[in-house]
């Protein structure tokens, strides 16, 4: 009896939990979740900001809210690890507590992104300010490449090799483990590989977590090859990969308008190459001819600031969609905008819409039509589709709904007991 008993007690919340109505179920959508490699029509049931089941037909009975996803996209919410967050009042701070950056709740949600990564906007030294106004009061997932400078990107300061201190950086890291995922060197300008050795070395103090190289510029310029073969290390990230500078080498040779040879090594040695897409960080110059020769970028991201979101890049998914209009095939597209990602920063509980995972979602709508994208050359390619979001959740709760698409759009909020009782 004492068996029998022991069984009820542990089976009865097991039966209870899932018994219980479901905060959210997502109908019908296409549901595209590379991790899991999942590329089809099912139903997402959410419950207490997680993930709980993901299958066709769920019973939507007793639901909190039911989504009409029919002829839409489902996926992980979006993650962009290159954005610029760190927004403030100083008018000569830059992206450091200035004006050129922008807070993240803004402009994350309405695209489908539940988690950016702040791209080094602050340093060692002024991480905790950035913490403090920005990382704990979003709504948005925020973490963060630390710059290897301590001020961080405030102009003048990132040429300033004295303040570029491994061993402060990995310390800081290491005390904000939950937030900091790397480390970000950024514009500086000179025939010198010291930064960049020390934005490595305080990868390896921190415990072996990844660098993010903007590449600056130089004349002569630094030598690409030996910047990816010999300096960083396998899950090192080289962001703005199809710039093209005349300060900065780049990745298609334009005489063959092939990707050179050296790409394709250090991509496969494991060195990541990220869109980053910027104000002119990104030329269809460079990205037509490497995605047509099949060389695809391992993650897209949008360097957004004040800048860039007024000039050609416009948003995350508008950089999305230029890459599938170059060629990219939609699941590659989703892969390098939310599983990749996740991988290259060490948080692979992110991006994916496994069975307990986090509830971040993202709902996207594919609208066919005559669409113009172009660059910040002014070199323009047509488009026949163009992706836009309808829905995002973040952490199990609808925070954007573009056309109304859940029913019910809100849901009521229960009376406290305080007014109850007064009633």
């Amino acid at each position: 009896m004492r068996k029998i008993f022991l069984l009820f007690a542990i089976s009865l919340p097991l039966t209870l939990l899932y018994s219980q109505p479901f905060a959210i179920v997502i109908k019908e959508g296409r549901v595209i979740d590379p991790k899991n490699n999942i590329d089809a029509v099912m139903d997402i049931a959410i419950n207490d900001g997680k993930i709980v089941k993901v299958a066709k037909n769920i019973e939507t009975k007793g639901a909190l809210q039911v989504v009409n996803a029919k002829g839409l996209l489902v996926t992980p919410g979006l993650i962009d690890i290159h954005s610029h967050n760190f927004w403030g009042t100083e008018p000569d701070h830059q992206y450091e507590n200035g004006h050129l950056a922008l807070p993240p709740d803004g402009f994350t949600f309405r695209n489908g992104v539940t988690t950016v990564v702040d791209a080094g906007s602050s340093g060692w030294r002024t991480f905790p300010t950035f913490k403090a106004q920005t990382v704990d009061v979003a709504k948005t997932r925020v973490l963060a490449f630390l710059n290897i400078v301590g001020e961080g990107m405030r102009g003048g300061y990132e040429q300033n090799l004295n303040d570029m201190d491994s061993r402060m950086a990995a310390l800081v890291a290491k005390r904000y483990k939950d937030i900091i995922v790397g480390f970000k060197l950024a514009h500086f300008e000179g025939h010198d590989w010291t930064p960049t050795d020390r934005a490595v070395e305080a990868g390896k103090l921190a415990g072996g977590i990844p660098v993010m190289v903007d590449f600056g510029g130089s004349t002569p310029t630094l030598p690409l090859e030996e910047l990816l073969m010999q300096h960083l290390r396998p899950g090192d990230i080289f962001t703005h990969c199809f710039g093209q500078l005349a300060t900065r080498e780049y990745l298609v040779d334009i005489q063959t308008n092939k990707v050179k040879p050296f790409v394709w090594q250090a991509q496969k040695r494991g060195i990541v190459f990220d869109v980053g897409y910027g104000g002119i960080s990104f030329a269809f110059s460079q990205a037509i001819p490497a995605v047509k020769e099949g060389f695809y970028p391992n993650s897209i991201s949008t360097d957004i600031h004040v800048g860039s979101m007024n000039n050609a890049m416009k948003d995350m998914l508008t950089t999305m969609s230029k890459f599938m209009a170059m060629g990219m095939d939609l699941k590659s597209v989703i892969t390098a905008s939310t599983w990749n990602p996740a991988k290259e920063i060490k948080r692979e509980e992110l991006g994916n819409l496994s069975v307990g995972s986090g509830a971040d979602v993202a709902i996207l709508n594919v609208r066919e039509g005559k669409f113009g994208l172009f660059d910040y050359t002014g070199f323009r390619i047509p488009a026949g589709k163009r992706l836009e979001c309808e829905m995002t959740i973040r952490d199990g709760k609808i925070v954007y709904d573009f056309n109304g698409i859940a029913t019910p759009v809100t849901v009521p909020a229960r009376p406290s007991r305080q007014l109850t009782k007064q009633k």
